[in-house]
């Protein structure tokens, strides 16, 4: 899935243009704004929520229930946040938000100049990497880590709360609903790979498994630079990738993980040696796949098909 990124000034200019069309229609006549702080300003009543990715997006619509209205930015699983190049109609959308969630930590840098270019003191923007307290360097893809979902999931209740005060309780409702009973099979399934696989070697391509992978419990062998050059389209080192080819070809690593919607030649070489060294593959995707499924039913079909990889590998 991942591209190189466009060069900077073309990023910025394309940006650029969309901010002035959506200044104009600003100037001209407003952006459908609706709402106060503290009030449910949707036409129809409820908290108008606009995601930048559909993982946040798709907790955010089940938190809301029928008291809000979620939309996601990116939702084709072909498509690469990092390098996404945003329409008027998104930029449209992000200004008619109530609450706004972006990933922040460099991931989406697209989704905030949409936000600059509309700013509203009715508006809350929800950037994960900040309220996770987290810092440029840090690992963007929080949505892997079983602990960042949790708190996550409750700051958007606590932000749809604020945002719409007589629905509080049933705010809070759906939050419990998702945590206990939406996530119920998800963390089962995190608690059990743990106990049983805990300490196992493992290698992986890119940098979005590896919160997953430290909540396992695995021993992830694949040196970050390598991972992070991947997630990032940028140059891997000789060192990096000796390590991480050899770590296959003497079968180092008990299983390898990769994202099957960023197949590089250099993931596609280690693919190749890992089965040609009968290691067991399993894979993930950075954002919802098929685009329709809920986070916990993509997530946890991801875990099933590690945890069956770590079966084969090990015979546990």
């Amino acid at each position: 899935m991942r591209t190189l990124r466009p060069s900077l000034p073309a990023k910025v200019d394309h940006v650029a243009a969309i901010v002035l069309l959506l200044a104009l229609a600003w100037a001209i006549g407003g952006c459908g704004r609706s709402g106060a702080p503290g009030t449910a300003g949707g036409r129809d009543g409820r908290v108008q929520v606009v995601a930048a990715e559909n993982f946040w997006g798709s907790i955010a619509a089940q938190l809301g229930g029928a008291r809000a209205r979620v939309s996601s930015v990116i939702v084709d699983p072909a498509t690469d946040p990092h390098s996404y190049e945003p329409t008027a109609r998104d930029a449209r959308a992000m200004a008619r938000a109530q609450l706004a969630i972006v990933n922040g930590l460099g991931y989406d840098e697209w989704a905030p100049r949409l936000l600059q270019a509309s700013p509203s003191s009715a508006r809350t923007v929800l950037d994960v990497g900040e309220r996770l307290g987290l810092h440029d360097g840090a690992n963007p893809h929080q949505w892997y880590s079983p602990q960042s979902v949790r708190r996550v999931a409750g700051t958007i209740a606590s932000d749809y709360a604020r945002l719409d005060p007589r629905d509080g309780a049933y705010f809070k409702r759906r939050e419990q609903l998702f945590l206990t009973g939406g996530l119920a099979r998800y963390n089962a399934l995190v608690r059990q790979i743990r106990s049983r696989y805990e300490g196992t070697p493992v290698g992986y391509s890119e940098s979005i498994f590896r919160p997953l992978g430290e909540a396992l419990g695995l021993r992830l062998l694949t040196p970050y630079g390598f991972a992070r050059a991947v997630a990032d389209g940028t140059e891997v080192t000789a060192a990096d990738k000796r390590t991480v080819d050899e770590q296959a070809r003497k079968r180092q690593i008990e299983i390898w993980v990769f994202n099957r919607q960023n197949v590089t030649p250099e993931v596609q070489r280690i693919n190749d040696l890992a089965r040609q060294a009968r290691i067991p593959i399993a894979t993930v995707s950075e954002t919802l796949a098929p685009a329709g499924v809920s986070f916990q039913r993509w997530q946890t079909a991801q875990l099933e098909g590690i945890e069956r990889a770590l079966r084969e590998a090990t015979g546990r």
